[in-house]
């Protein structure tokens, strides 16, 4: 069992900015935190959370992959910028390996698929190592999840811009956005 970064009675809560545009995804997860010792700051934008990562330099951080239409992307990078000790930990329901990918080279130390919960979070943002443990899938990926993870890495290669990777992908914008935003195969 990892060890969570509680605080000592005599020593301040560390803070913790918590980046989704799902409010009660936000109230119930800062709940968590706030019981296990954190002072939270919600933020259901990156204007919100690009400010109140200014004024309160949080130690830990826990962002949405999709925050409305922005990506959460673009704040990891700014978060690192400021502070290169923040733990960053992404998350998401439209996992893919290209943002994935991106997430950890931006400087996020974890990336997590939701649903997920607090200790699982917790964990994520205490290890410092990978797992070797953890086994490869026994089954092919199939080809709409090959589509799916396509489109996000040319998403990601166009730095976010749909227009541009639509043009890349000799696509209609509109059916790029449709296809974007299903939500992921599984297999």
């Amino acid at each position: 069992m990892t060890e969570h970064p509680l605080p000592a009675a005599a020593e301040e809560a560390p803070r913790l900015l918590l980046v989704d545009d799902d409010p009660t995804f936000c109230k119930v997860l800062s709940m968590a935190f706030e019981a296990r010792g954190f002072e939270v700051l919600i933020a259901e934008n990156l204007a919100e959370a690009t400010r109140l990562a200014k004024e309160s330099e949080p130690e830990y951080a826990v962002v949405d992959l999709r925050i409305g239409q922005e990506s959460g992307l673009v704040l990891i990078e700014q978060l690192k910028k400021q502070d290169e000790n923040t733990r960053i930990v992404m998350l998401t329901g439209y996992a893919s390996i290209a943002t994935a990918v991106e997430a950890i080279k931006l400087g996020a130390i974890h990336y997590l698929t939701k649903p997920t919960d607090v200790d699982e979070i917790l964990d994520a943002l205490n290890r410092d190592a990978g797992d070797a443990s953890v086994m490869p899938s026994e089954h092919l990926i199939s080809v709409q999840r090959l589509e799916w993870e396509h489109l996000h890495k040319v998403l990601a290669d166009c730095g976010g811009n749909i227009s541009a990777a639509a043009r890349a992908l000799r696509m209609h914008r509109r059916t790029l956005q449709r296809k974007l935003n299903k939500h992921p195969v599984r297999n």
